[in-house]
């Protein structure tokens, strides 16, 4: 059980897949404008990522590894990862129009948003087992939900705010994405 809270503290704070590892840049900074939109994208990637996780786990080491197949864990994981994404955009579609819309191309940019490719792919790297590797996936997930929320209230409190020209728009963006980054590079010592 020590293992698996370390694992997930270590996953959404110390190791934020966003602000340490740089993946999963593009929707972090193409949806991060508003609050709603960012937290609707987090919970989306939340259950994507726990849900790919699981899933690859089980297939690499239920099939892949013992039919020696492990050379085609990438190409797997990638049609795990676009077969949910697919089930998540109709869901979607379905029952919240609305944010639907509000994400917009960035809600299927999540099969490529390297992120949820990254999880998988380290779950396996780590050897973890199902178990971990699905905590690993949660707190992945649940870091870059953070992140992303934490950014898109900054930013809506940037927009009233005098910002110089120069910096307008991306470059205070990127600014204080690297703010961030220096933050919680002070989660390092909990772990």
């Amino acid at each position: 059980m020590k293992e698996l809270i370390i694992v997930l503290i270590g996953a959404a704070l110390v190791n934020n897949v966003v602000l340490s590892q740089f993946l999963g840049l593009c929707p972090f900074l193409g949806v991060s404008k508003k609050t709603e939109t960012a937290a609707g994208m987090g919970f989306a990637v939340i259950f994507v990522i726990t849900i790919a996780s699981a899933l690859t786990s089980l297939i690499y080491s239920y099939i892949l590894v013992p039919a020696e197949l492990q050379y085609l864990q990438t190409i797997v994981f990638i049609l795990v990862i676009a077969a949910l994404v697919q089930f998540v955009e109709m869901v979607l579609k379905k029952y919240t129009p609305s944010l639907y819309n509000a994400l917009g191309v960035y809600l299927p940019l999540i099969t490529t948003n390297c992120a949820v490719l990254g999880v998988a792919l380290i779950n396996v790297q780590k050897d973890y087992n199902v178990v971990t590797g699905i905590v690993n996936g949660f707190g992945t997930s649940t870091g870059f939900t953070i992140a992303i929320i934490i950014m898109a209230g900054i930013r809506e409190r940037i927009e009233y705010n005098d910002v110089p020209k120069s910096f307008q728009g991306s470059p205070i963006v990127l600014i204080t994405a690297g703010l961030m980054a220096m933050a919680f590079f002070g989660f390092a010592g909990l772990i």
